[in-house]
């Protein structure tokens, strides 16, 4: 009988463990996310970027864009989007694996935002979930300001 209670418990504990590690590995990426990305989601992948229609990679820090009859990864965007502005331009959340193979399915899709300037970015939220993409900015420029000025060197912001 003991060893029918124990057995049980162990199988019990065991599947405790299962669950409780389950639970821990939600996946958020909200630190990696760029001031520019729009506010509201816990893990993105990409953004698709309509207005011209290319992508932004997340995790490795690239856009994605078609130059040539070839899709490019780079870390700043060539000079034809010299005019693309991150922060007023509307951006899609795709959390699909290299979702510019399907780029026809979301250049039709998302044809009708283009131009669209309504999205609240991470940058001018205050939620407390974003609050390392302002707090540790507005720190870091008090700190830059204060040492600047020790050093005589000043900024006119």
């Amino acid at each position: 009988m003991k060893r029918i209670i124990l057995t049980t418990a162990i199988l019990l504990s065991s599947l405790a463990v299962k669950v409780a590690n389950a639970q821990i590995s939600l996946n958020i990426n909200i630190g990696s996310q760029p001031d520019w990305g729009p506010v509201g989601y816990d893990h993105v992948d990409y953004y698709y970027l309509p207005d011209i229609d290319a992508y932004y990679d997340i995790n490795a820090h690239q856009y994605v864009y078609y130059d040539n009859h070839v899709w490019v990864h780079g870390p700043v965007l060539p000079p034809r989007f010299g005019n693309y502005d991150a922060y007023r331009s509307y951006k899609v959340v795709v959390n699909e694996h290299t979702p510019w193979l399907h780029n026809d399915v979301y250049r039709r899709k998302y044809a009708s935002y283009r131009g669209r300037h309504d999205q609240v970015v991470i940058r001018d939220s205050r939620e407390v979930k974003y609050k390392n993409h302002w707090v540790e900015k507005r720190t870091l420029r008090r700190v830059d300001v204060r040492d600047d000025r020790e050093h005589g060197r000043g900024h006119n912001w």
